[in-house]
């Protein structure tokens, strides 16, 4: 009787004690992912927050976590009392222990204020920076559509209202030839640099962004001889409204509003523009805009008439919603079941990744005790 007590109440101190030592690495195991969710889900709040505020003409502010503090506490105890017991004392054996655990994270937030604003969302997207996505698989148009005030000339929308806030016709006939190109496999997206293997002279209006360096070309029609009528058709409506000579393939892609022959003038938005626009874009009750709260929703013509993100409002959002937020008493927020929606806003979400990339920044540093 006395083995078999002693060998239960060793068992279950070493249980105990086994337990405890396992606490530390299932924690970082699990942690790594759930910090990395919560820290993407907050910064999907974040942006929208910022696209709901603009549409209400309020100024937006950004706050980077700097610093996870994951502060983990584990105590432990254990005893073991035996009793060999005598005469008409029963022999027993009793295991005692204890466990507490406590979790204090400590989360640090800097403000982005000073050059580090006007850098990241002030100045204007650099093409450098934003035409190479396409060649990572993102659809030229809606990257053109989010990030392009103008193109040769041709205008997006606008979110400063008047004659031309819903945009050309031909600028979106423009996307949509590009878009066909793309899925085609008949235009191509590079960055390059001078042959010298210097960085060629970047505009003023781009500076800041740490992806300048170089120029970034275009090339159409360059992947197939004998091009399909759909895509002859295309390539000569391209090179119609860019004003651009049939004669060669390759085209740079520079900053600005015009410039000489065989290179492509492009004005980007900043990401501040881009977060309005997306908010002029939201449809709100007839009442807020009667109120002055807020101007009439703005539209978009030809074959792109909606909104390139679709954000709902209404008194409670759903709980499964993509991401919600509240302004001024009533919820704002994506549909789950809305790909197109998400995926643009996907696209915002990176192109402001980009633009915070700075000499000087630094990703948030996540501390996890393992033991």
């Amino acid at each position: 009787m006395t083995r078999k007590a002693l060998s239960i109440a060793i068992l279950s101190v070493s249980v105990l004690a086994a337990g405890c030592a396992g606490i530390g690495p299932g924690r970082l195991k699990a942690d790594q992912v759930d910090y990395a969710r919560a820290l993407g889900d907050a910064k999907k709040r974040e942006i929208l927050a910022a696209i709901v505020g603009l549409r209400f003409a309020d100024v937006p502010s950004f706050l980077t976590v700097s610093s996870i503090i994951a502060a983990y506490t584990f105590d432990t105890g254990g005893g073991l009392t035996l009793n060999a017991g005598s005469g008409a004392q029963p022999n027993y054996a009793l295991a005692t222990g204890n466990v507490s655990y406590s979790n204090h994270p400590t989360f640090t937030f800097t403000p982005t204020t000073g050059d580090a604003y006007a850098s990241a969302y002030i100045r204007p997207l650099s093409p450098t920076l934003v035409m190479p996505l396409a060649e990572s698989g993102i659809p030229i148009d809606l990257l053109l559509r989010i990030t392009a005030q103008s193109i040769s000339g041709l205008q997006n929308g606008t979110a400063l209202g008047g004659p031309n806030a819903s945009g050309s016709p031909e600028f979106f006939l423009l996307l949509q030839s590009l878009r066909r190109l793309q899925l085609a496999g008949e235009l191509n997206i590079e960055s390059r640099g001078t042959d010298d293997g210097k960085s060629v002279k970047t505009d003023k209006a781009s500076k800041g962004n740490s992806a300048d360096k170089g120029g970034v070309f275009i090339t159409l029609g360059a992947t197939r001889s004998g091009a399909n009528k759909q895509v002859a058709d295309d390539l000569a409506l391209v090179r119609k409204l860019l004003h651009l000579s049939p004669k060669q393939k390759t085209y740079e892609i520079i900053y600005g509003q015009s410039s000489e022959q065989n290179r492509i003038p492009m004005v980007t938005r900043s990401v501040l523009g881009i977060l309005t626009d997306l908010g002029a874009q939201i449809a709100v009750p007839d009442a807020q805009v009667g109120s002055g709260a807020t101007k009439p929703s703005i539209g978009l013509i030809g074959g792109e008439t909606r909104p390139t993100i679709i954000v709902k409002v209404g008194e409670k959002a759903p709980r499964d919603a993509y991401v919600s937020v509240l302004y001024d008493k009533a919820d704002y927020w994506i549909d789950r079941g809305d790909f197109d929606s998400k995926y643009a806003f996907t696209v915002v979400q990176n192109l402001m990744a980009l633009a915070e990339v700075t000499d000087t920044a630094k990703s948030p540093v996540v501390t996890i005790p393992a033991n």
